[in-house]
């Protein structure tokens, strides 16, 4: 099992020096890749755009972008995605996220449908449908070069999905191509990934065991009140500091517990926004770059 490890900013990256700094930091690292993820309605940078300036900055690190397709074209969307794609080497990793559902994010995506998870689900299948080359606008001519502009570089192009609700794991099994956790203890992890085997199983899908990963945050030192609060207001029936490990022997500790758990990629994100990327990657590096394989 190869088990990879990539790095998340904090809360979210916005000016383009820091991104560079965060970008050229990891390059140097053993690190496997970045994520950034798509959060509407914070003051941060959309991730297809700090992802394509990173692209420019690296040559060898993932670019992971967690995406909200809610709200956009699936046209656009699906040339953007591809064209990242053919621009980075063929170095895309996606994850497709409903939203936080946060106040005004629904208006101000223009969507007031009652299931995320069903848009989710459509829009998956149509930038699917334009990557293959299987679906065209009825205007666009067959001999137009449309193909070029939404072919990405990576045959497929793999999207996962996350969610812990029952829903939510059944889809994984049935359309994803792997799943990206966030906010599960390792014993709830390990459930998780038996539900979405066995979902994958009555869809016959064969589901690639090596697709089950986690975003986990992680703090150097002991977390303020505000940092415990926010952790329990997103899962108030678990106690935060499950979740949360403090320490290089906290953090290993629960990674090998999410091993044990079948699962083997990993997004760390520092709880607080580092001072100097350089000096955080440095500490993670050695904290946990012997665990990758």
């Amino acid at each position: 099992m190869k088990v990879r490890f990539a790095v998340a900013p904090a809360g979210g990256l916005l000016r383009g020096p820091e991104i560079i700094g965060f970008a050229d930091s990891l390059e140097a690292s053993g690190f496997d890749g970045v994520w950034l993820s798509d959060l509407p309605m914070r003051a941060i940078i959309d991730p297809l755009l700090g992802l394509a300036l990173i692209a420019g900055r690296t040559t060898r690190l993932k670019l992971g972008a967690n995406v909200v397709p809610l709200g956009r074209n699936p046209f656009l969307l699906a040339k953007s995605l591809a064209q990242l794609d053919q621009l980075s080497g063929g170095r895309l990793l996606l994850s497709f996220v409903p939203g936080l559902g946060e106040p005004g994010e629904r208006e101000v995506l223009d969507w007031q449908g009652a299931s995320r998870g069903a848009v989710l689900e459509d829009v998956l299948a149509t930038v699917r449908a334009w990557w293959s080359g299987e679906r065209r606008a009825e205007e666009v001519p067959a001999e137009s070069a449309l193909d070029a502009v939404v072919r990405p570089a990576q045959d497929p192009l793999e999207v996962w999905l996350g969610g812990r609700g029952p829903k939510a794991l059944e889809r994984v099994g049935r359309v994803a191509d792997g799943w990206l956790g966030a906010l599960v203890d390792p014993d709830e992890a390990h459930a998780a990934r038996i539900h979405i085997q066995q979902s994958a199983e009555r869809a016959g899908r064969a589901f690639d065991p090596e697709h089950f990963g986690i975003s986990v945050a992680y703090a150097r030192e002991a977390p303020t009140d505000e940092q415990v609060l926010s952790l329990r207001a997103r899962r108030q029936d678990v106690d935060p500091l499950v979740l949360l490990p403090v320490g290089a022997d906290s953090l290993r500790l629960l990674l090998g517990r999410y091993l044990d758990a079948g699962l083997s990629k990993f997004v760390l994100r520092p709880a607080v926004s580092p001072s100097a990327w350089s000096e955080e990657v440095e500490w993670l590096g050695a904290a946990v770059l012997d665990m990758q394989s």
